[in-house]
């Protein structure tokens, strides 16, 4: 049987080539980008916010926050995103939810992972409706928790977070208007108090948009006692963007 395999695998890739995950060209291997659209991301690090991981333009010496942090200190403990939302990695995150290329979450997570923290001892996803989930039949922010914790070796916990209704797209209202639409949106599973308490967590999203939903799912876990929460997303709405 082994020595099928290659055969079989030359006739897969003719048949059925390996594409982009962003725009569908053929690639060398499963889920790779392609050389155009791998070129065209922005990829997030250092000089950056020690606060948020906002980039920076210039180095601004170690400890540095960036003025939206100052002016009101964040809930999490860092926000570590792979790239800045463009078109690309909008594409990649539209084919996951909508298109059913589940294994783009796989991509994702590897290029997430560089960023997470060593010290994180559970992996939360943002939960999604129940009703999203019959519609779509999965949640692609725990398929990347998934994929990251199999490759940290860090427990992943499905069940800790739960939305208990149903919330609008958030995209174009105005800060007060999120905040009203998530009012009491996330709630914490029964007896999932002891699992989260005194805990590192990492709470993880595909994209990182204005800051709301992560917010709301972070409140709920630190009044159950959380010491730390961490932001981990495959892309992030940076501000001179136009995300909302």
């Amino acid at each position: 049987m082994p020595l099928l395999t290659a055969p079989l695998r030359a006739v897969a890739d003719y048949a059925l080539p390996p594409r982009c995950p962003s725009c569908g060209a053929i690639t060398q291997g499963d889920h790779r980008l392609c050389a155009p659209c791998w070129g065209a991301l922005t990829f997030l690090g250092d000089p950056a916010c020690a606060a948020c991981r906002l980039p920076f333009e210039y180095d601004r010496g170690e400890g540095a926050w960036c003025a939206m942090c100052m002016a009101d200190p964040p809930l999490h403990a860092g926000i570590h995103a792979a790239v800045a939302y463009d078109d690309v990695a909008a594409a990649m995150i539209l084919k996951l939810k909508y298109g059913g290329r589940m294994a783009i979450a796989d991509t994702v997570a590897r290029l997430i992972r560089p960023h997470v923290p060593d010290d994180i001892d559970l992996i939360v996803p943002v939960p999604l409706h129940r009703r999203r989930i019959w519609s779509r039949g999965f949640n692609q922010a725990a398929l990347i928790a998934g994929a990251l914790g199999k490759a940290n070796g860090v427990s992943v916990a499905l069940d800790i977070l739960r939305r208990t209704r149903a919330t609008p797209v958030l995209r174009g209202m105005a800060a007060r208007a999120r905040a009203k639409a998530l009012a009491g949106a996330f709630a914490l599973a029964p007896a999932a108090a002891e699992r989260v308490k005194g805990r590192r967590l990492l709470l993880v999203d595909d994209v990182y948009t204005s800051g709301a939903t992560t917010n709301a799912c972070i409140r709920v876990l630190r009044r159950a006692g959380a010491q730390s929460v961490a932001i981990a997303a495959w892309a992030r709405v940076l501000p001179d963007t136009g995300g909302d």
